[in-house]
């Protein structure tokens, strides 16, 4: 094709990423986000593959159909509860695929006579150590969310040593390749070195810290792209792969802004330790107060304002079209009802947000921690669905704790608070919650989705 009609083509898949991204911002516009960023790639992809002559426009249109028909049958059959596992396998293949690309692109310049090696070369080594680190980490994080390996922080005897090494390996072969001439396999071996720090780079990472993890490897995806486009001189591929690097790092300072968390202790596995926390039976004795769903019932019906704090319980249950039920019922009462959403609920950013998207709760229900901060001091009863560590006071007092500092959403002002929960059990930190014993406090056990219908149930009967 002409050169210029592919220009133009880049040109406008760019304006749609940008456009798209925008869009992403606010829930209002996401749906039109989301067509705008897809039509961007899909002018992409095909404008590439005329450019280079890869395939004729047959088999464009079948690989292109091949791809819908996955894409389309993994969107329909994964279950909310496994979302963040298909984003860490997405960004995975991002990475791998940037590997692979690199490589090729590597090999193709090194049997091109008078090409600018260094410049090339630099990119593919980047390419190769980001990718590698983010399609082995990527797949440790699913691993753990899969619950196909334990959740907490794995180490290796002299980790830090090991991982160190590894990184100066990588590093050192990567600028051999880069100043020196050498052989095609060293690639391969800086693939390799970073594979190995990939996977322990992942491994000490808990649970509870697994939505940053998310997200930072979700930015180093669009970083392994961009210097995939370096290679081989592709600027939307630069472009989109910049977009998704900045934006994924971005979130992932938000994530530890709301956990009161650096980067850097969040990748190390480090949490304050320390018994100041307490122990559960000294917390919890005597002073749990069960109750059931037609007592709640009577608190919804002499409300005037109630708050709902979802978590991953909800998520767990899939109780979110119950909830919307809920809230859609106490509100033809006349009763005020918001969503308080904790940043770090759940187990990828804007988890609890899709959930609700889902189950049509309209967004302007929707509050986050500091706006409902600000309201839980004039509400009569919060209701907490499976959420445990964002909402635990000992954040705030318990200098030692694990969630030691962590902004949480303060449901012990309201009036009352009912929490639905399955036991006692402690949330990702591992840790008590007092808010749990608080004389304020109604604990309703059981699966969060039967326990909401059975509320529904009973305010109707009411």
């Amino acid at each position: 094709m002409n050169p210029a009609l592919i220009n133009l083509g880049y040109l406008a898949a760019s304006a749609l990423f940008i456009a798209g991204l925008k869009g992403l911002a606010h829930p209002r516009s996401a749906l039109k986000g989301n067509v705008m960023g897809a039509t961007g790639m899909l002018i992409a992809v095909v404008m590439t593959l005329l450019d280079r002559r890869i395939v004729n426009i047959q088999t464009i249109v079948v690989t292109l159909a091949l791809g819908a028909a996955i894409g389309a049958t993994l969107a329909v059959k994964i279950r909310m509860t496994a979302m963040p596992q298909l984003v860490a396998v997405l960004n995975g293949l991002g990475g791998g695929a940037s590997v692979f690309v690199a490589g090729v692109g590597l090999l193709e310049i090194q049997h091109t006579e008078g090409s600018p090696l260094h410049h090339f070369t630099a990119a593919a080594v980047l390419s190769g150590i980001v990718g590698a680190v983010t399609f082995w980490g990527s797949w440790v994080a699913f691993a753990k969310l899969q619950a196909l390996i334990t959740e907490d922080s794995i180490r290796v005897s002299g980790q830090q040593l090991v991982m160190f090494t590894l990184a100066a390996v990588a590093g050192g072969l990567g600028l051999w390749m880069v100043f020196i001439p050498s052989p095609y396999a060293s690639y391969w071996l800086v693939v390799a070195a970073s594979s190995l720090l990939g996977l322990l780079l992942v491994l000490p990472v808990g649970g509870a810290d697994m939505p940053v993890v998310i997200a930072l490897l979700n930015s180093c995806s669009g970083l392994a792209a961009s210097a995939t486009g370096f290679v081989l001189d592709n600027h939307v591929l630069i472009i989109a792969g910049s977009l998704v690097g900045a934006s994924g790092f971005i979130l992932t300072q938000i994530m530890c802004r709301a956990m009161n968390r650096s980067l850097i202790d969040v990748m190390a596995g480090i949490t304050p330790a320390g018994p100041s926390s307490g122990k559960a039976e000294d917390i919890y004795k005597g002073r749990v107060k069960s109750g059931s769903p037609e007592e709640v019932a009577l608190l919804f019906d002499a409300a005037r304002r109630v708050v709902i704090v979802p978590g991953f319980g909800m998520a767990v249950a899939q109780a979110q079209h119950a909830v919307a039920q809920l809230a859609a019922v106490l509100r033809a009462r006349g009763i005020e009802v918001e969503f308080a959403i904790h940043p770090v609920a759940g187990r990828m950013p804007g988890h609890m947000n899709v959930l609700l998207a889902e189950a049509n709760v309209p967004y302007e229900l929707l509050k986050d921690l500091d706006e409902s901060n600000a309201s839980f001091d004039r509400t009569d009863v919060t209701l907490v669905i499976g959420a445990n560590d964002v909402v635990n006071p000992i954040a705030r007092t318990a200098a030692a704790s694990p969630i030691a500092g962590m902004p949480i959403l303060d449901v012990d002002k309201s009036a009352a608070v009912v929490v639905v929960k399955r036991s006692l059990s402690p949330g990702f930190a591992g840790i008590p919650n007092p808010l749990f014993a608080d004389d304020k406090t109604i604990m309703l056990f059981g699966d969060a989705r039967d326990m909401v219908q059975a509320i529904v149930k009973a305010l109707k009967e009411a």
